[in-house]
C-alpha cells in the first residue's frame, strides 16, 4: 500500500478556517465601530462607551498572546523531544512543525497589537505603567520603572519573538534538507540537536521567565508571583499538546500518517494528562501560598477573581471555578484510564475542552483587573463574547496556516536515524 505522504487540504477544512477567520474579522470590525479603540479611552465617567478602547485592546492582547504561545509550545515539543533524542514522535513530527510555522504570522500580529497598545493607544487601564504621570506618584511602579517601560518592553518582545521564529526557521530548513540527504548522513541530525538546545535556553529565558512578567503580570503591576511564568508556560504548553493531538487525529481520520498508531496517540494523551496535573500543581501552589501568607498586596489578585472587594460581587467567580473544573477535574477523571487515551473520540473531545479551558485561563489572567477598574457597568459578558469572537478568528488562522505548512513537505521525515524506532514504537 502506497503511503499518502503529501497532504492536500480538504475543502471542508478550508471552509471551516475561512468561516472562523470571517467571524474574527467581523467581530473586529464591530469592535472598531462600537468600542472606538482609538478614541483614547478617557471619556467621562466609567461607562462601557468611555472605556471601549480598554475592552478592544484586552481582547486582542488576550488572543494574540494565547495563540502565539500555543503555537510556540509546538516547537518547544519538537525541541525538547529532539534534545532528548526521543524517537517516538518522528512519524508525526511534521504536525508540530506545521503548527509552529504559524509563528511566522502570529508573531508579527502579536507584536503589532502589543506595541500598538504600548506606543499608539492613549489607554492606560491595561498597563498602568504606561502613564508617566501616574508612575511618578506610584512608589511601586516607580521602583519597577527600570524594566516596566515601553522601550524595554519593545526590545524584549521583538527580540524574543524574532529568536523563536529564527530558531523554528533554522530547524525546519534542516528538517527538509535531511529529506534530500544521502542515506546515513548525520550532519543534519547533529545540527538539529544544537538548534533545539539553543532554542530551549531562549525559551527558558523568555516564556519561562521574563515575557509573562511583561505581557501579563504587569497588568496587575502591584502584584507579583515567582510562579507566574511557570504557570503561564504550563497553561500554553498543555494547550499546545492538545492542538497537536487534534491535528494528528484529524490527519489519521483523513487517511494520512499511516505509521501513527494507538501507541503514539496514547503517549500524546499521557502528555496531556500529565501536564494538566502539572498545571494544577502550579495553580494550587500559587494559590495556597498566597492564601496562607494573607498579605493584602498578594491576595488582591485572587480577590478580584473570586469577587470584587471580597464580597462575591464579581463576575469572575464562575470563570475562576470553571477554569479549575475544565483544566483539572476533566483531564483527571477522563484521561486517567488507559483506554480513554487510545480512543480517538475521547482524546479529540478532551483536546477541544483543554484548549478552551486554557483560553479561559488566559482570559481570567488578563481581564479582571482592568474590568474591575472600569466598574460593574462595563458589561463583562459583552466583553467575553467579543473576545470569543476574536479568538475564533485566531483559531481559523491557526488552522489555515497549519494546513498550508502541512502541504509543503512529506508527512514522514526521510533519512532521520530514529524514524524506524518511531515506526515500531510500542509501550
Amino acid at each position: 500500500m502506497a503511503l499518502k505522504e503529501q497532504f492536500e487540504i480538504p475543502g471542508g477544512l478550508k471552509k471551516w478556517s475561512y468561516a472562523l477567520m470571517g467571524v474574527g474579522v467581523l467581530t473586529l470590525i464591530l469592535g472598531v465601530v462600537f468600542l472606538h479603540p482609538f478614541s483614547g479611552g478617557h471619556g467621562e465617567g466609567h461607562g462601557a462607551e468611555a472605556y471601549g478602547a480598554t475592552k478592544f485592546w484586552m481582547a486582542l492582547m488576550h488572543n494574540s498572546i494565547f495563540w502565539l504561545l500555543v503555537v510556540a509550545a509546538s516547537f518547544f515539543f519538537i525541541a525538547a523531544t529532539t534534545l532528548a533524542q526521543a524517537g517516538w514522535p518522528l512519524v508525526f513530527r511534521r504536525v508540530p512543525e506545521a503548527i509552529s510555522g504559524a509563528m511566522n504570522v502570529l508573531g508579527p500580529i502579536a507584536l503589532v497589537i502589543l506595541l500598538g497598545y504600548v506606543w499608539v493607544s492613549d489607554d492606560h487601564h491595561i498597563y498602568h505603567w504606561k502613564d508617566v504621570e501616574h508612575v511618578k506618584h506610584d512608589e511601586k511602579l516607580l521602583h519597577k520603572s527600570g524594566f516596566l517601560n515601553p522601550m524595554f518592553y519593545t526590545i524584549l518582545s521583538v527580540t524574543a519573538v524574532g529568536l523563536w521564529m529564527w530558531f523554528r526557521h533554522s530547524f525546519r530548513k534542516l528538517s527538509l534538507a535531511e529529506d534530500l540527504a544521502q542515506k546515513g548522513e548525520r550532519s543534519f541530525y547533529w545540527k538539529s540537536l544544537a538548534i533545539a538546545a539553543a532554542f530551549l535556553v531562549t525559551y527558558g529565558l523568555t516564556v519561562l521567565s521574563t515575557l509573562p512578567w511583561m505581557w501579563l503580570m504587569s497588568i496587575d503591576a502591584h502584584w507579583y508571583s515567582t510562579m507566574y511564568s511557570w504557570y503561564t508556560f504550563a497553561s500554553s504548553w498543555v494547550a499546545g499538546l492538545s492542538l497537536i493531538m487534534l491535528f494528528v487525529v484529524y490527519l489519521k481520520n483523513q487517511g494520512y500518517l499511516e505509521y501513527v498508531n494507538e501507541e503514539h496517540i496514547h503517549d500524546i494523551g499521557k502528555f496531556m494528562f500529565a501536564f494538566s496535573i502539572f498545571w494544577t500543581y502550579l495553580w494550587f501552589s500559587q494559590f495556597m501560598l498566597i492564601w496562607y501568607s494573607n498579605q493584602p498586596e498578594e491576595t488582591a489578585y485572587f480577590i478580584d477573581r473570586l469577587g470584587f472587594g471580597g464580597k462575591g460581587e464579581g463576575t469572575f467567580r464562575g470563570i475562576f471555578l470553571l477554569n479549575l473544573i475544565i483544566n483539572f477535574l476533566a483531564p483527571l477523571l477522563i484521561l486517567m484510564r488507559r483506554g480513554s487515551k487510545r480512543n480517538y473520540t475521547v482524546v479529540t473531545l478532551m483536546a477541544v475542552i483543554i484548549i478552551f479551558g486554557h483560553w479561559l485561563d488566559f482570559y481570567q489572567m488578563i481581564t479582571p483587573g482592568p474590568l474591575k477598574e472600569l466598574g460593574k457597568e462595563s458589561n463583562s459578558l459583552g466583553h467575553f463574547v467579543f473576545s470569543l469572537g476574536v479568538g475564533a478568528g485566531f483559531l481559523g488562522l491557526v488552522i489555515f496556516l497549519t494546513a498550508k505548512y502541512l502541504t509543503k513537505a512529506p508527512l514522514l521525515p526521510k533519512n532521520h536515524p530514529l524514524v524506524k524506532e518511531s515506526i515500531i514504537h510500542h509501550t
